[in-house]
């Protein structure tokens, strides 16, 4: 099943071409000749944009550095102007229009009303000039759904690259343990069946990581969404244990409050991390990473997923560095955990593959390489479909090492 919808690409990029070993993310892209800021994949990429790009170029043009509205906004601002220019429902909305989403607006807490009333302010700052707005009752409403029905869309190795609203998509129920995926293919959203499904069986997508334990899961539910999943996996909680594992070899078992305690260290200080990102150096990140694995191993097994969490994060800061020695370490820490908490055909499974296959590949380690890439794409194969340009890319790569 495929659907197309309006989407936001991330800063200023319709699209681009990356690399673990640091290819120019813009070499060989088409750019706009007036505002220089939106590169495209082609031509026709942007000639197709256009109608959507004209309400940002002179924007851009005229604000130069100073044009820095959030990509929910731009979103929203996109939203607005294909619903004055177009009347009948999109290829996205066979069964459900966008302005029949669900807002949630008796459930937002103040600090939700507050980044609302953020963007309203932002999407007025950027865009009054050039875009006719409805009124600020109507705009708290379309970005209460933009939030609670977005989709975040990312590449094949799961690097950010926009968001965008799949209407249809979006009706689909959430489950910890789903029985389809949805993977992009441009500006399509696709839903493949990761589990047998039966005639008038209901399908489930997630809307969350699915790597946590059950109360991490169902408070980022909650939060986000504003449910309470009862799935089969929340009911059971079957991998928690494994999840939450304790080190082994210990003089003495921890206490309960111990493990609590460091439960709440770990949550702090991924929050931390996540804020830390915006100001810290690479280097006083990646001490961050250091120090709290250190910490938290003294209680926690390297299998546990906040340890998980912090080895992944610590990973993306030594690629950044191009400390490729580095990355490698974490990843391989990394793979077999994942491959046992998540679910089967998982794109994070699939992605660290990827990504360890192709650090493998730049450090010359050539059978380990094609190794990693074979099961990345084993997963990629039905998660992706196999006629997907990233299966072609992939094997392409492992043509090369022939």
């Amino acid at each position: 099943m495929a659907m197309q919808a309006e989407w936001q690409p991330r800063g200023e990029s319709g699209a681009w071409s990356r690399s673990v070993f640091g290819v120019n993310g813009r070499e060989g892209l088409s750019k706009c000749g007036k505002c220089k800021q939106a590169y495209y994949c082609n031509v026709e990429c942007q000639r197709e944009d256009w109608p959507m790009h004209k309400l940002e170029c002179s924007a851009m043009c005229a604000y130069g550095e100073n044009w820095c509205p959030s990509e929910t906004v731009r979103l929203v601002a996109r939203i607005i102007l294909k619903q004055k220019c177009q009347t009948e429902r999109t290829p996205s909305e066979r069964v459900l229009t966008l302005r029949e989403l669900e807002a949630h607006l008796d459930k937002l807490d103040n600090e939700k009303n507050e980044m609302n009333d953020t963007d309203i302010a932002a999407l007025h700052h950027f865009y009054s000039r050039h875009l006719d707005f409805p009124d600020n009752a109507a705009l708290t409403e379309l970005f209460a759904q933009v939030n609670c029905n977005g989709f975040t869309i990312e590449d094949e190795e799961l690097s950010h690259l926009g968001s965008a609203v799949f209407p249809d998509v979006a009706l689909m129920n959430h489950s910890c343990s789903p029985n389809v995926i949805v993977t992009y293919k441009g500006t399509v959203a696709e839903v493949r069946a990761v589990q047998d499904i039966s005639p008038e069986e209901e399908i489930f997508n997630s809307y969350i990581d699915l790597l946590y334990p059950t109360e991490d899961r169902i408070e980022r539910l909650r939060d986000s969404y504003f449910f309470t999943c009862d799935c089969k996996e929340c009911t059971s909680r079957s991998k928690d244990k494994a999840k939450m594992e304790i080190r082994q070899k210990l003089s003495s078992p921890p206490e309960e409050e111990e493990i609590k305690q460091m439960v709440m260290y770990a949550r702090n200080v991924i929050e931390e991390f996540r804020r830390a990102k915006h100001y810290k150096t690479p280097s006083e990140l990646l001490e961050i990473c250091e120090l709290s694995l250190e910490k938290m191993g003294s209680i926690f097994a390297e299998t546990n997923v906040y340890m998980l969490h912090m080895m992944y994060q610590a990973m993306g800061v030594c690629l950044y560095m191009q400390d490729w020695d580095g990355a490698m370490k974490y990843g391989e820490k990394i793979i077999q955990p994942y491959s046992v908490h998540y679910p089967p055909y998982s794109l994070n499974v699939a992605s660290m593959y990827l990504k360890l296959g192709r650090l493998y590949l730049g450090l010359e380690k050539r059978t380990q390489g094609v190794k990693a890439l074979k099961k990345a794409l084993a997963i990629m194969d039905v998660a992706h479909g196999k006629d997907h340009p990233y299966i072609a890319e992939i094997k392409k790569e492992m043509e090369e090492q022939k």
